[in-house]
């Protein structure tokens, strides 16, 4: 078998990639162990983040930097036993967090965030999932008053982005969200985003546009993406029917990308931020209508089709150790203060794998020493947001197209580490 590109992952970033590439006229096959949507594109918050113009920043205020080290936050969790496993990747996160090189990754990921809905907007509505999409924002909650201040600040410091906004104090943000507490132990005032959109079924979405891709004649076959090989000037995938061949390939593996891009020669600094969720079932005249961030807390609750969705901050720990609970129970604890969540939907949490590196920005474009090798990985928080776009960008690399976006800030070569 063979075929013009073979991408590797059936996540958001891969189905995406595929779609874009299959719309410029090449034959695709999309490979992944599993079917679409099911590994870490299944789980996350079901943000659109059109409003998160400025990348998450490794924290340098002291203060917050010894709460964290206390091990005590909802919204970062560290495994002491794995130290030596995220401390190297820690440190370069931290380094690259000064607010000259922030700058210089907000300017970088700006085009494609400000691209992130309506190149989800042509798929969906090509995909038919219209049903699984809100146009209606989301909302940061803030408990105490000094922080509800501190972003209504931020919100202006942003206002030259264009960004759609509305300040809510506590009687606007009861209109909106009258289930969740205000006041005393509640929250005191809140920022809605309007431009932002949210998903219902993350994964669900995924699935429909791999439905999309094969409806326009692509393929997806079940195979493991480590048996890949170059033979030539081709690369080489084992399949249960056999080799399937094609001059380019792409890499959208996210957290396991590291299988392929390792063994070819590739020290890509690639970092692992473990999330959860779980879902829970609104008691009668209960109900959440937005996705909330509790700011203060670190973890969003989304009204999903599961029921409403409680997913955590970021863990830090191997990514093959088993879930914990320490976490989202915690996060729980919190949640449970503003709205009653009622019943567990879930014996225990989904746990997924955030790909992210220390510079803020994903890897998208061809491997800079081999033919044919193409990446587009590291996505961080914002996978669900930035697949079509950079699927895009990487469809018109791919195929010589001039980019919408200057791909140079995300070249594979810019860590300048080869090992053999």
């Amino acid at each position: 078998m063979s075929s013009d590109v073979l991408v590797l992952g059936a996540g958001i970033v891969g189905v995406s990639t595929a779609l874009h590439l299959q719309a410029r006229g090449r034959s695709v096959v999309l490979i992944d162990r599993g079917r679409p949507g099911e590994g870490t594109s299944h789980g996350n918050a079901g943000l659109i983040e059109r409003s998160s113009v400025v990348p998450y920043a490794f924290p340098r205020s002291l203060t917050t930097l010894m709460r964290y080290a206390l091990n005590r936050s909802s919204d970062v969790r560290y495994d002491l036993r794995d130290f030596l496993h995220f401390a190297p990747f820690l440190f370069r996160y931290w380094r690259h967090s000064t607010p000259h090189n922030l700058e210089i990754a907000t300017r970088a990921m700006l085009p494609l965030i400000e691209a992130s809905v309506r190149e989800h907007d042509a798929l969906i509505e090509a995909a038919g999932a219209q049903d699984l999409v809100r146009a209606e924002g989301w909302i940061a909650a803030f408990r105490t008053p000094g922080r509800f201040e501190a972003a209504v600040a931020e919100v202006e410091a942003l206002a030259h982005h264009g960004l759609r906004s509305a300040i809510l104090d506590q009687s606007a943000f009861a209109a909106l969200e009258p289930s969740v507490r205000t006041g005393a132990n509640g929250i005191s005032g809140a920022v809605h985003w309007l431009d932002p959109k949210t998903v219902t079924d993350p994964g669900e979405l995924t699935k429909r546009y791999a439905r999309l891709f094969e409806k326009r004649g692509g393929q997806i076959v079940v195979a493991d993406a480590a048996s890949l090989r170059q033979v030539g000037s081709t690369w080489a995938v084992a399949t249960p029917d056999g080799e399937i061949t094609a001059p380019d390939i792409v890499v959208a593996l996210g957290p396991q990308s590291d299988l392929i891009f390792r063994r070819f020669g590739y020290a890509i600094p690639l970092g692992i931020k473990r999330g959860y969720h779980k879902h829970y079932t609104s008691p009668a005249g209960t109900a959440l209508h937005h996705s909330v961030v509790d700011e203060e807390a670190g973890y969003v609750l989304a009204p999903m089709r599961q029921g409403v969705r409680l997913t955590t901050g970021i863990e830090f720990a191997s990514p093959d150790r088993l879930p914990g609970a320490q976490q989202i129970d915690r996060a729980e604890r919190c949640a449970r203060q503003l709205l009653d969540l009622g019943k567990e939907v879930e014996a225990t949490p989904w746990l997924g794998l955030r790909p992210c590196l220390p510079d803020m920005r994903p890897v998208i474009g061809g491997a800079h020493r081999h033919k044919g090798l193409w990446f587009n990985f590291g996505h961080a928080h914002h996978g669900l947001t930035l697949g079509p776009a950079s699927g895009r960008l990487l469809a018109e690399l791919l195929t010589e197209e001039r980019p919408f976006v200057d791909p140079t800030p995300f070249r594979s070569g810019r860590f300048h580490q080869v090992f053999r």
